[in-house]
């Protein structure tokens, strides 16, 4: 199977906080390129696919998803305080679409997380290594299937898919 996991830079953070580190990434300060991120998922991976994504850009996203999406949720132990924000954020939506039907499935695999966020990444919003196990768990993924990660990052799906090769 053909899968794909998509981490863009949040709106309104791809020149700010990611010019260094993708190309392009300005792009995804227009909702316009988050919307055709989510076509090229929906086209290009049949099989299944997950996209982290902002919570508060969930009221403007889910409308360009397919109905049979459904939104997991990575629940973080510990985060980013912001001073002037009086609700922390400390979730993150993974929006995730198809995926290998295996039922009873051991061990299962629960549609939310929950851990430490990664630290000393070098790259602001990169996830830790039980995440991506999480997300392939969640997609099905097995031996000889392939998955795209669309923003490598640091490179930490990469890594976790290639420690799964029997």
């Amino acid at each position: 199977m053909k899968f794909a996991y998509a981490d863009p830079p949040y709106l309104g953070n791809g020149k700010k906080r990611y010019a260094p580190f993708h190309d392009n990434s300005q792009e995804y300060d227009s909702k316009v390129a988050h919307v055709k991120l989510v076509e090229r998922l929906v086209d290009e991976f049949q099989d299944g696919w997950a996209l982290s994504c902002n919570p508060k850009d969930l009221q403007w996203l889910l409308p360009a998803m397919p109905d049979d999406v459904r939104v997991c949720a990575w629940t973080k132990t510990f985060h980013q305080i912001r001073v002037n924000v009086s609700v922390q954020y400390a979730w993150e939506p993974v929006i995730m679409r198809g995926g290998r039907d295996a039922r009873h499935r051991r061990p299962m695999t629960r549609d939310w997380t929950s851990g430490c966020i990664a630290m000393q990444k070098g790259l602001p919003g990169a996830k830790p290594a039980y995440f991506f196990e999480w997300v392939i768990a969640m997609l099905g993924f097995e031996n000889g299937d392939t998955i795209l990660d669309i923003f490598p990052g640091t490179g930490g799906l990469g890594e976790i898919v290639e420690s799964l090769k029997l």
